[in-house]
């Protein structure tokens, strides 16, 4: 079911659709708080602390057991290579074995479980988004595109995913080797090590700079890729437009633009990013070469063994690749960072206003309405509807007629709680409807729109969702209320015949009769018809006459028509304009 949102200017909407001849830099966007991302991912994280305590103790085992093969070396080089003693080599080689076979035992059964306990935790973080989701009001809808919102649910999600499932016990492994390759340096010749620790403040000063940047990047890049995804759920929903209109070079050439966007984006985030790479293999390089050097002087002198030397320079190495690494994980990780951030956008705003505290359940309604000086507008400074007051009594049919943008659906609007009232009450039964549960609310009433929406299901869930638990011979029943049982039952298998999207298979008409036959099963107490009938011809509109005069028998009815036709069996008739009554009677006054 779509709601009618607010109409814009169309101003907005003919400049998107022009091409664009001249490409307009693209604002890079500062992560504003990557830090307060990375505590709320890591919260989702810690709902499994025994699992990632195992985590933890086998990293600690790989990375110490990764620390122990270089020392085994340089003890193997003075024990037994440089004295030409052959005895004992044999097993202190097999000791080597056994530490590296383990250490790649241990990073296999990390990785594993650590896999599974990110997938969990995204799956609750994708959960509680889409959660969110159907809690905000409808004017986040109306200022945010689908494919904007699709991106958050995909791309960043996706972004958090290759950092978290893939790369989370590398980076720890590789902070706690570096760690450990500094603690043992210290252990085995203080000399040799503070020569290590001059070099390591220039690397980390490197990365930092590095990361600054890359994180501006990659937040920019989603947010690119969010527009373009816009760009693109637009064009595939709206093809039909685009055709009849002859906008396919325009939409291409929009494309074109927001995919130049992502391309420059792109090229800035990994061009940061890449950085690091020459930059750690140039100061590694550096690293080895003062060990190198220090410790060939201090070998000539005495003062350390070439074991030890050449123990250095294999932790000298052994640093360097996790420093690689971790400058690998940049890109994964600045993208995760830049994409939490999006997703956590979402679920910090606001949800739609909750019932409130003191809220009573509507329980039985007779169907009497009415709107007390009511105003409204979508934008402060902006009425749409001004002390609007009416009356809808038990069992009547109400018609409003008006100009387009007079304010009839906004009415609509207000009377189901889409949108809240500036001022003025609105009641049913002489009760507020603020005072009462927005559930039991709309569980009394009933919608059927001009563009009516059905899910890719089969016909019988379609009319199903009119009311869950209603039983098939039910769903028959409404559909024959409906007139629509004939059609159904010409479909290829009947009520289990599978829509496409957005129902193209069917024409509007049988849409139409669908979207009635689910108000019928609904069984509501207060109806709404939207322009119900008045984008199908005089025959099928006809035809769906008959089914609304049976839907509404009994019920409360708000319909909304710009044919007289329509309402010609209204008990009384609004004429609407600029947001307040201008005329009223009866169809034939």
């Amino acid at each position: 079911m779509t709601v009618p949102t607010p109409s814009r200017g169309t101003s907005d909407l003919r400049a998107r659709m022009q091409p664009r001849g001249v490409m307009r830099p693209a604002v890079i966007e500062k992560a504003r708080n990557p830090r307060g991302a990375l505590l709320r991912l890591a919260r989702y994280l810690g709902r499994f602390k025994l699992g990632l305590l195992l985590v933890f103790a086998l990293v600690l085992g790989y990375t110490l057991l990764g620390l122990v093969g270089p020392y085994l070396m340089g003890v193997a080089i003075d024990r037994f290579i440089s004295p030409r003693q052959a005895a004992g080599l044999a097993g202190l080689a097999a000791w080597m074995l056994a530490c590296y076979v383990l250490n790649n035992l241990f990073q296999a059964l990390a990785s594993w479980i650590m896999a599974d306990i990110s997938q969990r935790a995204l799956k609750r973080l994708r959960t509680d988004l889409f959660q969110h989701l159907q809690t905000l009001a409808l004017n986040f809808f109306d200022r945010n595109p689908a494919g904007e919102l699709m991106s958050r649910l995909t791309n960043d999600i996706d972004a958090i995913n290759q950092a978290v499932s893939q790369n989370v016990t590398s980076l720890v492994a590789s902070v706690l080797s570096m760690v450990g390759i500094v603690v043992a340096m210290f252990i085995l010749d203080r000399w040799l090590a503070l020569a290590s620790v001059i070099v390591l403040p220039i690397m980390f000063g490197f990365a930092e700079f590095v990361a600054r940047y890359t994180r501006k990047g990659f937040r920019r890049l989603q947010k690119d890729l969010g527009a373009l995804n816009a760009v693109m759920e637009e064009s595939i929903s709206g093809a039909k437009v685009i055709k009849a209109f002859r906008r396919s070079e325009a939409v291409v050439a929009e494309f074109r633009q927001r995919n130049e966007e992502v391309y420059h984006a792109g090229i800035y985030a990994n061009t940061y990013a890449l950085l690091l790479m020459p930059l750690t293999s140039v100061l590694g390089n550096f690293f080895v070469i003062v060990l190198a050097g220090l410790g060939g002087w201090l070998a000539l002198q005495g003062l350390v063994s070439v074991g030890i030397i050449a123990t250095f320079i294999n932790y000298a190495q052994n640093f360097i690749n996790p420093l690689r690494q971790l400058a690998n994980l940049y890109n994964a990780i600045q993208a995760a960072l830049a994409g939490a951030e999006r997703v956590f956008e979402i679920l910090d705003t606001p949800p739609e206003v909750e019932d409130a505290a003191e809220a009573r359940p509507l329980e039985s309604v007779r169907g009497e309405v009415h709107f007390e000086h009511v105003d409204f507008g979508y934008q402060p400074g902006t009425p749409v509807i001004c002390d609007m007051s009416l009356e809808a009594r038990t069992g009547h049919i109400l018609a409003l007629v008006g100009p387009t943008g007079a304010g009839k659906t906004t009415l609509m609007n207000l009377l189901t709680r889409f949108y809240e009232a500036d001022a003025g009450r609105i009641t049913i039964d002489a009760q507020d409807i603020r005072d009462v549960k927005k559930a039991d609310l709309r569980r009394h009433m009933g919608l059927v729109l001009q563009d009516t929406f059905l899910f890719s299901d089969t016909v019988m869930e379609n009319i199903r969702y009119g009311r869950l638990d209603a039983s098939d011979d039910e769903v028959i029943q409404a559909a024959r209320m409906a007139d629509a049982d004939h059609f159904i039952r010409q479909l290829p298998e009947g009520y289990q015949t599978l829509l496409s999207e957005r129902a193209s298979n069917l024409s509007q008409g049988q849409r139409q009769l669908l979207s009635i036959a689910r108000a019928i099963l609904a069984n509501p107490a207060i109806l709404v018809l939207d322009e119900a009938t008045s984008s199908v011809d005089t025959r099928t509109e006809a035809r769906i006459q008959k089914a609304l005069l049976r839907l509404m028998e009994g019920r409360t009815s708000f319909v909304i028509a710009h044919r007289l036709s329509t309402i010609r069996d209204a008990d009384h008739v609004l004429v609407i304009d600029n947001g307040q009554v201008v005329e009223e009677g009866t169809h034939q006054q």
